[in-house]
């Protein structure tokens, strides 16, 4: 497909030898039988009237009447048939029109393959989703009728999945209230036990239902565990170094000289339910508008103002779940940095679980590399001669404090998928059925 839109769906008869099977040879067979048979007709209707004709030219008797006096009619011409392109199109696209299941996921890979409404129009069909109801008609079944396309299905919300997403958050506020009552190594054994159970909790979770992903590899993993335990630990660490410290290691609360902010990490734990169920609510309405929608800009006008509810919703969430957990602990809420960091990190699920993985991988390095870099100027500044590194972080602390550094590479970061999102998940590929196991 690298040779270009143009060059892939011109109407034409299928030359690639790359996909060719018996069911794509019986098709130009019979295509070529077709035609072979028109021009030997008017072939043959030709010669007998080019016979007809010549005898007809012989000059009649004078006494002969004048009905019998004909002249020879003219050869018909020869018609000359062409491939049928959109028989040509389903050659190219043939996995996709035997394994569909209605016109609506046809109509889906079409786009997903660069085929537009005005490539359409090229196949005689107003739009893609006209030219995918007449593909999934002419699908060869092995029943005589055709069935009818059953209708679209909307995904459902299953128990399993319903009480995954509540387990990190309930494994978490067990953490943070071990953290409480133990002291010395129990704690930091709490602390540990705590960490890695959320996180095993957290990979359950988006195993399954609608933040799920077919993509077995885990190239975020790191840059996520980075940005949450910057949550945690960042802000003290990065106020600590730019007094001159730290001077001890953190004792786990908040009152130490490297304080630990908890009610942050617990919010973004517990805000995985309405995640899920965001995108779950985003998954069920853009499947209804896929449905009743009869072109591709029309899906994409209507889906764009629901992504961005359902975005709005999850943040709106998200701050009632930072105020609960700030007051239950009696910390700071900490919105600004919590907010921009749950936004990045509901945009790169969602847009991973939707099949693109590219954006969020890229943002997400962008973002745990500056608030990296910020802490490392902040140390390496202390090296002879190199105290001009720690300028501009200390700028930033000194002018906002050291929320300012998360706030804004996260902020950026989530405004960057945020734009790409409403180009991506705004396609009708974007929300097609995924293929069976």
């Amino acid at each position: 497909m690298s040779s270009g839109l143009g060059g892939l769906d011109r109407p034409g008869a299928p030359t690639s030898p790359g996909v060719w099977d018996e069911r794509s040879e019986e098709w130009l067979m019979a295509e070529r039988d077709a035609r072979e048979t028109a021009e030997g007709d008017t072939r043959e209707t030709a010669e007998r009237s080019v016979q007809e004709g010549v005898a007809d030219s012989r000059p009649a008797p004078a006494d002969a009447p004048a009905s019998t006096r004909t002249t020879a009619p003219r050869p018909a011409p020869t018609r000359r048939t062409g491939a049928d392109p959109v028989k040509a199109l389903m050659h190219r696209h043939r996995d996709l029109c035997e394994r569909a299941v209605d016109p609506l996921e046809i109509a889906a890979g079409l786009e997903a393959h660069g085929i537009s409404d005005r490539t359409a129009s090229r196949f005689l069909h107003r739009d893609v989703f006209s030219l995918a109801e007449e593909m999934y008609a002419r699908v060869p079944r092995d029943a005589e009728a055709p069935p009818s396309p059953p209708p679209p299905t909307t995904p459902r919300a299953r128990p399993d999945w319903i009480l995954l997403t509540l387990l990190p958050g309930t494994l978490c506020a067990a953490a943070v209230v071990g953290l409480h009552l133990t002291h010395g190594r129990s704690r930091l054994i709490a602390a540990a036990a705590g960490a890695l159970a959320v996180t095993l909790a957290l990979r359950a979770a988006l195993a399954r239902g609608p933040l799920a992903t077919t993509d077995r590899g885990h190239p975020t993993a790191a840059r996520i565990s980075w940005l949450v335990a910057y949550a945690l630990l960042g802000d003290g660490l990065l106020q600590a170094a730019a007094a001159g410290g730290p001077d001890t290691l953190p004792t786990g609360t908040a009152e130490g000289p490297w304080p630990l902010t908890t009610a942050p990490v617990l919010a973004l734990a517990l805000s995985c339910a309405p995640a899920a169920w965001c995108a779950h609510l985003l998954a069920v309405r853009a499947r209804r508008k896929l449905s009743s929608s009869r072109a591709l800009e029309e899906f994409a006008t209507s889906a764009k103002p629901l992504l961005l509810g359902t975005f709005a919703l999850y943040l709106c969430a998200l701050a009632a779940l930072l105020a609960l957990t700030a007051t239950a602990l009696d910390q700071p809420s900490a919105h600004p940095q919590t907010l921009t960091l749950g936004a990045l990190l509901f945009l790169c699920r969602l847009l991973t679980s939707h099949g693109f993985t590219r954006a969020p991988v890229l943002v997400l390095t962008a973002a745990a590399s500056a608030e990296a870099t910020s802490l490392a100027a902040l140390f390496a500044a202390r090296l002879p001669g190199c105290a001009w590194l720690a300028t501009p972080v200390q700028a930033l602390v000194d002018t906002w404090g050291p929320a300012a550094i998360p706030t804004i590479a996260c902020g950026t970061a989530a405004l960057t998928l945020l734009l790409h999102a409403t180009r991506t998940l705004t396609r009708a590929s974007a929300h097609a059925e995924p293929d069976p196991p």
